[in-house]
């Protein structure tokens, strides 16, 4: 039974093979002692269609023309020619002999010389040009953009056909197709299209994308698919010195740094559309690093781009990423002009990395064309649009994307919208998409309500013990204009319940003006933040002591009520003004928040409990943060952007006959900076002051950390509330080298870890006053001179987990001081 479907789908692959291809190759290239040739240059004779080998000599080549001869060349060996006598020619063997010719100038190794080399010649030139080349050499321009995006399930075989995964949706196996670029049969599941106008100006380096269509294969409503799309295939310039792909900076064969990281060879010369162009060969010349393999065909007058075609290296420092292809044309305007006209770019996303294994590529074809020069725009016509949503754009018809897409699609395209939209009447792939989308977002819908989170279900600490929590969303899409959420918990050593709610409407969607209102009654470890925050339903990771050293009994019972109001006049920039109510108690009989009611006069006694009504105003800038959807709440694309944060906040002492009268003043800045080639940079720096006097539970807490796990923006070594302060300066710096140095590491280069290494300091100190107030057994210490620790770890270990070792590097010998600590983290990276 197995042979016959093996058989059957053998003859529906060539069926649809015949309809898409007329040429295709595909084997390993050796040499005369039968090793492999990596980086060999294998076209289609008279043409410039072809690829390189990768680091094992194989390849696959496939062309929609006929051609009947293979050439294959490499430096330091003789070229062969291949005659192909059918359509299909795969598992080939080629084998190439040394040039006799060439022996003087034979590298060994592979590597090339970095003088006399003729193709560093060309390279210095591009390096010349590259900003006065297609859109640099105009003030303006502007043109029309189609992109298109699909993800295939890839390597489809019989036993997968057969799978009982697929039992009751085999009809989606009539829509298996073959990659022309690694020959695997693939199956299309998920496609997206936009069309759009895009103009820019080179004088004021601004520019603007309005799109005027969208739609894809019915998953509109799914933030974390769109999130994931969009982070994935950020815009790049082949010209640039680093390329940037899922968070990684790669070295662009054209960077001025290339000649460090890459071997050139001048392979060929030809002409293609009337202008004479060489063809340049290159490949890595160390393995681990974040490179490429591939050639550029490139004009010998203006030195622009005519043609690049790379693939990333297979033992690149990246996960779940098996390979990366990339393949961009550039049209001739006025004989002089290169403007790009196609940009491709296919990744493999695989568990492992063999040739056998199983993954979904990620496809995105962006096609160019109808540039205009030179008109100019008024400068507020770039002003970018705070929550621009028109419906109509993901409303339009076949017919309209029959007319306006810039190509047509094919029919495995086609019929992905239909295969999707029968798909999802299938009982058995909603639940699988439901057991996906859950563990994505952390919540499982029901209807127009989302349970969840689930990750926050279970818990523990000293005060409650076991900890069950149980809540949920509403939700009718990601563009809701309002949400109400809440919450129950319930602790079984505490036997009490806790709860939250809270409630958000948008009544103006244009400037995103947003008023909300929330309370809550809870447990929670407040010892863990310099800096405020206005998320009534938060709760911090510490506030759980399930993985952590030591105890974890400093709790407060916290009661806060707040109502709050938004305005965002400036794409990425916030203004926010809240009322708060809090009452603050200690949660447990070893730790309390006692406070002289007189510090002048110890006869009047102390309170336990802090009353306090609280106004503030918050200013959020994130510029060039990137996000989804247009309603009441949105998701971020990623992380990595820069965010400026200022809080001022006002205690008023006049509503209530146990509040204080102070004024909080706060600073939170945080920078990542792509360092190119030697990884992120991430700086974080928060102030602040406070004015008035003020208990316990209001004062400023140096953020502990003693959970087994890393927390942001906390040190690794201290308890909570080891330290205290009224005032205070933090600084943070963490590198991650991405694997650049262990790359170089024989023996660790093929584990693909990756280095990190960090350093915290923070200065602080406590006014007199604030001394004199406290009656609570906590001891005020700040840190007047200079806390600091430092910590160095390994990330990417089994590709999801991270080990930090941090050592204290000050207040060594205060009682019971943490001078060393082991923490872990899981995640997911590229």
């Amino acid at each position: 039974m197995k042979r016959k479907l093996l058989f059957l789908a053998g003859l529906l692959l060539l069926a649809t093979l015949s309809a898409f291809s007329q040429t295709k190759v595909g084997g390993v290239v050796l040499d005369e002692k039968k090793a492999p040739v990596a980086y060999a240059n294998v076209y289609f004779k008279g043409s410039t269609e072809g690829v390189i080998t990768d680091e094992n000599g194989k390849f696959y080549l496939e062309s929609k023309n006929t051609y009947k001869e293979l050439e294959i060349s490499f430096v330091s060996f003789a070229s062969k020619t291949i005659e192909l006598t059918a359509g299909a020619n795969l598992n080939l063997k080629i084998e190439l002999s040394e040039s006799t010719e060439l022996k003087e100038v034979v590298v060994y190794s592979g590597k090339t010389s970095k003088k006399n080399n003729p193709a560093l010649d060309i390279l210095r030139k591009i390096w010349e040009r590259r900003r006065k080349n297609g859109l640099h050499m105009f003030k303006q321009y502007a043109y029309d953009k189609y992109e298109k995006v699909e993800f295939d399930l890839n390597t489809i075989d019989s036993a997968m056909m057969q799978s009982r995964l697929f039992r009751g949706m085999e009809f989606i196996f009539d829509q298996v197709d073959t990659s022309d670029i690694t020959g695997k049969t693939y199956l299309p599941i998920f496609i997206n299209e936009q069309l759009s106008k895009v103009y820019g100006d080179n004088t004021t380096r601004k520019k603007k994308e309005n799109i005027s269509a969208n739609r894809n294969s019915g998953f509109s409503d799914n933030q974390q698919i769109i999130a994931f799309v969009k982070d994935l295939y950020a815009e790049y310039d082949i010209y640039n010195n680093y390329l940037k792909f899922f968070d990684k900076d790669f070295v662009s064969p054209l960077s001025r740094t290339g000649i460090d990281v890459y071997n050139y060879v001048l392979a060929d010369t030809a002409v293609i559309d009337n202008k004479y162009c060489f063809n340049i060969v290159f490949y890595p010349r160390r393995k681990g690093e974040l490179t490429f393999k591939g050639n550029f065909w490139v004009n010998d007058t203006t030195f622009a781009i005519k043609k690049i075609s790379m693939s990333a290296s297979k033992n690149a420092n990246i996960n779940w990423v098996k390979d990366i292809y990339i393949e961009q044309e550039f049209d001739v305007l006025n004989d002089s002009v290169f403007l790009l006209k196609r940009d491709h770019m296919m990744s493999d996303f695989a568990l492992r990395k063999k040739d056998e294994s199983k993954g979904v590529y990620g496809k995105r074809t962006t096609l160019f064309r109808d540039y205009v020069f030179d008109e100019k725009k008024p400068d507020d016509f770039y002003k970018a649009e705070v929550n621009y949503y028109d419906p109509e754009i993901h409303n339009k018809s076949d017919a309209f994307w029959d007319d306006n897409r810039f190509e047509s699609l094919n029919n495995d395209e086609r019929g992905v919208y239909k295969m999707l939209d029968t798909l999802k009447t299938v009982p058995k792939f909603k639940r699988m998409y439901s057991l996906v989308a859950t563990l994505g977002s952390g919540y499982y819908q029901m209807g127009h309500f989302d349970y969840g989170p689930i990750f926050s279900t279970f818990g523990f600490n000293d005060v409650e013990g076991w900890r069950l929590r149980t809540g949920g969303r509403t939700y009718f899409g990601q563009n809701d204009p309002w949400r109400i959420e809440g919450y129950t918990a319930y602790g079984f050593k505490d036997n009490k319940f806790k709860y939250g709610i809270s409630g958000k409407w948008m009544v103006d969607k244009k400037n995103r003006i947003i008023l909300s209102a929330g309370t809550r009654r809870d447990i929670e470890q407040i010892g863990v933040s310099l800096t405020a925050t206005s998320d009534v339903l938060g709760r911090s990771f510490a506030s759980s002591s399930l993985f952590a050293s030591g105890n974890n009994n400093k709790l407060t019972n916290i009661n806060f009520s707040t109502f709050s109001a938004e305005i965002e006049p400036v794409k990425n920039l916030v203004f926010r003004t809240n009322f708060n109510y809090r009452t603050l108690r200690s949660a447990s009989p070893v730790f309390n928040l006692e406070y002289w009611v007189d510090p002048n006069d110890h006869s009047l006694g102390t309170k336990g409990e802090v009353d306090q009504y609280e106004y503030g105003v918050q200013i959020d800038y994130t510029p060039k943060r990137r996000t989804i959807g247009y309603g009441v709440e949105r998701s971020d694309v990623d992380f990595n952007y820069t965010r400026l944060f200022l809080n001022f906040s006002h205690g008023i002492k006049d509503l209530g006959a146990n509040d204080f009268n102070y004024r909080k003043l706060q600073l939170f800045y945080r920078q990542p900076v792509l360092v190119g080639g030697f990884g992120r940079l991430f700086t974080t720096f928060e102030a602040g002051k406070i004015f008035g006097d003020v208990p316990l539970g209001l004062m400023g807490v140096i953020p502990g950390n003693q959970s087994w796990f890393s927390i942001e923006n906390t040190y690794n070594l201290l308890n909570y509330y080891e330290f205290l302060a009224d005032e205070y300066v933090s600084l943070h710096f963490e590198h991650n080298f991405n694997g650049r140095l262990f790359s170089r590491i024989p023996g660790l280069r093929d584990l693909n870890l990756r280095e990190i290494i960090g350093i915290k300091g923070v200065y602080g100190t406590i006014s007199d006053g604030n001394r004199a107030l406290n009656a609570s057994n906590t001891i005020y210490r700040a840190p007047e001179d200079v806390y600091w620790e430092y910590h160095a770890g390994v990330g990417n270990i089994f590709k999801v987990f991270r080990i930090d070792f941090a050592w204290r590097g000050s207040y060594l010998n205060i009682p019971d001081a943490n001078k060393f600590a082991i923490k872990g983290s899981f995640g997911f990276y590229f």
